[in-house]
């Protein structure tokens, strides 16, 4: 197929997008694919704003929200979906001009279940809740191991952040002094109860 179009004929675009390659897949008014093209990245937005106003399907993925934009800059109706919605319309073995035309047949169902496009504010926002999370997740993974070593010592503390905390100050505050550490958990823990909690460490021990 050329890839070659009149301008108006394209009235539906599935695009797949990659992070270089993007594949597209366009159907005129009767369904008929009349484009089946391959753009790299640097050529995609001109190739956008040189098309007429179509409706154009993309799946949610990364990036999605970031096109999705522009191409409403450029007066297209943009509808992203959730990649399990369109997996239904892939007719063939896999691979990105297929996926391309899944879109394209996807976007078109009345019953779809379509994705929000999002503003760069609300991403800012998302981003930063992705952000903490995973700062969190860490955090708390690397407690979980340090706890874990630490029992290898005979020394345990109670599951929490606070107590974390204080046991690692402690324990760093005592080796700095030249005291060991691993004289099992009977002295360990009385040691822990008795120390005060100092958020930021002593001697300049960052807190975890």
């Amino acid at each position: 197929m050329s890839n070659h179009i009149e301008n108006g004929q394209v009235r539906v675009l599935g695009i797949d997008l990659g992070k270089s390659v993007f594949q597209l897949h366009g159907v005129d008014a009767r369904g008929k694919s009349v484009l089946k093209q391959r753009l790299k990245r640097d050529k995609l937005l001109e190739f956008m704003a040189q098309l007429p106003p179509c409706l154009v399907g993309m799946e949610a993925s990364s990036g999605a929200h970031h096109w999705a934009r522009k191409f409403q800059g450029y007066g297209h109706d943009v509808r992203l979906m959730a990649p399990q919605y369109v997996k239904p319309y892939v007719k063939r073995h896999k691979n990105d001009s297929v996926d391309a035309e899944a879109i394209c047949e996807a976007v078109q169902r009345p019953n779809m279940r379509f994705v929000g496009i999002k503003s760069v504010a609300q991403q800012e926002i998302l981003s930063l809740h992705r952000i903490r999370s995973l700062a969190v997740k860490n955090r708390t993974a690397l407690v979980n191991q340090i706890r874990g070593l630490l029992a290898e010592y005979g020394i345990v503390f109670p599951k929490s952040i606070k107590q974390a905390r204080r046991a690692i100050v402690l324990i760093l505050s005592e080796l700095h002094r030249g005291q060991g550490v691993a004289d099992g958990d009977q002295q360990a823990g009385k040691r822990l109860s008795s120390h005060p909690v100092d958020s930021w460490g002593a001697g300049g021990v960052a807190r975890v």
